[in-house]
């Protein structure tokens, strides 16, 4: 009985583990309408006694933000601080998210392509950052509850000057504090 125990933990573990690690962007393709990469994990792990552990249960809270981790990330189109379509829902479920649990932050990080001066992609990425934060305060969410963060050019997703790479560079990550 004792090994179906630990077998059990074993197994929720490594699905725990699994589930925190950051994905990267498929380099060959263009994001789909539906991708996000999640850029950060939940710990639901604990130790206990010497020798011995047990995963403990994850909050609603914690439920509620793995759900919406599994799409962070907003795309944007060339030279653009419009959000696409197709991203409307994955801002709203962060909104909804936010909405429900006020004392949840999150760091909106505004990302561009290599095209353009260093000053010029800074703005932009700021442009994005600030478009996703109107959304999400238009939907309920409370100012002090986010933060903005242009990074432009700077920290790319993907290596690469053709449009693969570029449109996956094209985009806003919204990154929660826990």
């Amino acid at each position: 009985m004792k090994l179906m125990h630990v077998l059990a933990v074993a197994i929720l573990s490594l699905g725990l583990v699994a589930c925190s690690k950051p994905t990267k962007p498929d380099e060959t393709t263009a994001p789909p309408a539906d991708s996000g990469a999640a850029t950060s994990g939940l710990g639901g792990e604990g130790a206990t006694g010497a020798g011995t552990s047990t995963a403990t249960a994850l909050t609603p809270q914690q439920q509620a933000l793995a759900a919406i981790q599994q799409k962070n990330v907003v795309f944007f189109d060339f030279d653009s601080s419009e959000i696409r379509s197709e991203y409307v829902p994955v801002v709203a479920a962060h909104a909804q998210y936010l909405v429900k649990y006020p004392t949840a932050r999150v760091r909106l990080e505004g990302h561009t392509d290599e095209r353009g001066s260093r000053e010029y992609n800074i703005g932009l990425g700021e442009r994005r950052a600030q478009t996703v934060r109107r959304a999400l305060l238009a939907q309920g969410v409370a100012e002090s509850q986010i933060t903005t963060v242009s990074y432009g050019e700077e920290r790319p997703a993907v290596e690469g000057s053709d449009e693969a790479a570029f449109a996956q560079n094209r985009r806003v990550e919204l990154v929660h504090a826990q």
